[in-house]
């Protein structure tokens, strides 16, 4: 049962690798997110690919009935293998950045899974922009098998030599169970750097700012 808490987000990123790991205990984990996230009755956002670990959660909340959005660039759609069709609706981008770009938009909340290059991508691109006040967005890791330990020691070593603030902190959710950081996720409450916390990032375009919320439509075509 989801927790009680003044946040309450209804759309989920969850993001991983094409793998599903060395150890049985990755497997378990992500298994048990997407039932956990069907319980809480989120929507789902994902990369759009319908390998490793993300495949899992994918698989668990369209079959409850949950609502499922994949975005994806069209360069890497060859590499799906497993439907003829995708799982959801699909938004199709043109880059890397823009499939970023677009999660943003389209989530309250992200869950990094155990995953490859692009994932900490993502991850360093969604904390260096929360901490740049382009949004205010929960981050959490699931920390099975201690995997984001590293990322964790790496991240005080750099504050410990003055090269990031210290409320960068404050900046990850770290939870080693699917259950437990969706309710961390749900309390969670940002604590702003004061040196950015008056960035404004509206463009003198006109054009909206990367953090803008656009509304999800996320009607499922059968």
């Amino acid at each position: 049962m989801a927790a009680s808490s003044s946040r309450q987000f209804k759309n989920i990123c969850v993001l991983s690798g094409f793998h599903y790991g060395k150890y049985k205990e990755f497997i378990q984990a992500d298994v048990d997110l997407g039932h956990d996230i069907t319980e809480r009755k989120l929507h789902l956002v994902y990369g759009g690919g319908d390998r490793g670990l993300s495949k899992l959660v994918l698989e668990a909340v369209f079959i409850i009935g949950n609502q499922v959005l994949g975005i994806i660039p069209q360069t890497l759609k060859p590499l799906r293998c497993m439907f003829d069709v995708p799982i959801g609706e699909e938004l199709v981008v043109s880059s890397m950045q823009e499939r970023i770009t677009e999660m943003l938009n389209h989530a309250d909340a992200f869950i990094f899974l155990l995953g490859d290059l692009a994932t900490l991508e993502a991850l360093i691109t969604f904390s260096s922009w929360a901490h740049l006040n382009i949004h205010k967005k929960p981050i959490g890791l699931l920390n099975v098998n201690n995997f984001f330990d590293g990322l964790l020691t790496f991240i005080n070593h750099a504050i410990n030599n003055h090269f990031i603030p210290i409320s960068a902190k404050n900046l990850f959710v770290c939870a080693s169970t699917a259950n437990e950081l969706l309710d961390l996720l749900q309390t969670y409450k940002p604590e702003l750097d004061p040196k950015t916390l008056a960035l404004e990032w509206s463009t003198n375009d006109g054009n909206p700012s990367p953090s803008k919320k656009y509304k999800l439509d996320l009607t499922l075509q059968l």
